[in-house]
């Protein structure tokens, strides 16, 4: 009878083991998973639910096992709500750390440099992950272009607000290291500036050298004569012109039109970037107070009228040969 019962007990040992190696096996091992799939685990779901959802989509292949981890190793007390990505033979042991750790997934947005603010507006609200709508279009410039992440219920207000509050961390910080001889007098002029700046030139080397054309005609009193400002009083930034400027409307009675007015327009004429916002701050140490396209993409820059005006030439010239 004792011989039977120490062999029932090897018995029963052998399978606890056998169990066991079977049950770790099956948790740590290679998953079946064949392509990355995102999966919503629900606020409040239970070890069951979220281990249905995994076995449906793939990522697991035996639920009931998962609840047997989930509750061994107490992490069915710590399932966290979200969206989760899950990457191909992920193991259980994998999913269980990822949805207890929180690593939910974050999708990402871009607002991209010379935007206006109602532009702007319309890329968060075509968006189809982010819920509610925004209905208000802030004040030109305050929004900063930028690529930003954002999580499964999160609204397009909560990005806006982001953008909004990261702009006022830029301005503050590039208004306080400013160069002290750039002609403006508060944040807000250094922000018209820059949008300025933005619409001007796409060339990044540029940025700082068109700034200091700016700056030196603010300096003595010239006009700032330049294009955007006037398209911008045309459109009120709700679109693109979709044409070219005319000579009609370099006469348009707007205090934005910089051909008409001296100084600054009363108010950014987009959503300039970093860059722009730095190249207001710190202008180039030039002499120039002209710039004309150059038909490669950037711009020739000038002293004198005398300069300008050959510059002018050589541009016509060009695109002469190029229309040829």
């Amino acid at each position: 009878m004792k011989k039977l019962l120490g062999l029932g007990v090897l018995v029963l040992m052998a399978a606890a083991v056998g169990a066991y190696v079977y049950f770790k096996n099956c948790y740590e091992s290679k998953g079946p998973l064949a392509q990355p799939v995102l999966v919503v685990v629900p606020k409040g779901a239970n070890s069951r639910l979220v281990g249905q959802s995994l076995y449906e989509a793939g990522v697991i292949s035996q639920p009931m096992l998962f609840r047997l981890a989930a509750r061994f190793t107490g992490l069915d007390k710590h399932l966290k709500a979200g969206e989760y990505l899950f990457e191909p033979k992920i193991s259980m042991a994998q999913v269980l750390d990822k949805i207890n750790g929180g690593d939910i997934y974050y999708r990402k947005l871009t607002l991209p440099e010379g935007l206006t603010s109602a532009q702007m507006v319309e890329i968060l609200n075509h968006n189809d992950i982010l819920s509610g709508e925004v209905l208000d279009v802030p004040a030109e410039g305050s929004l900063l272009p930028e690529t930003y992440s954002y999580k499964l219920g999160d609204t397009k207000q909560d990005v806006l607000n982001d953008a909004q509050n990261q702009l006022k961390q830029v301005l503050d910080y590039e208004w306080k290291h400013r160069n002290p001889d750039v002609p403006v007098n508060s944040p807000e002029e250094l922000l018209i500036l820059a949008s300025i700046i933005e619409k001007e030139t796409g060339v990044p080397q540029e940025r700082e050298i068109v700034s200091s054309v700016f700056a030196n005609r603010l300096k003595i009193g010239m006009r700032l004569q330049t294009d955007p400002t006037v398209i911008y009083a045309l459109t009120q930034g709700k679109s693109d012109l979709g044409r070219s400027l005319t000579r009609k409307d370099l006469k348009i009675d707007s205090p934005y039109n910089t051909y008409q007015n001296l100084g600054l327009p009363p108010t950014p004429i987009c959503n300039p970037g970093k860059d722009s916002i730095h190249a207001a701050a710190h202008p180039a140490d030039t002499d120039f107070i002209f710039f004309v396209a150059d038909g490669n993409g950037g711009h020739n820059f000038a002293r004198t009228l005398k300069e300008h005006n050959q510059n002018i030439k050589s541009w016509l010239e060009k695109k002469r040969k190029d229309n040829n």
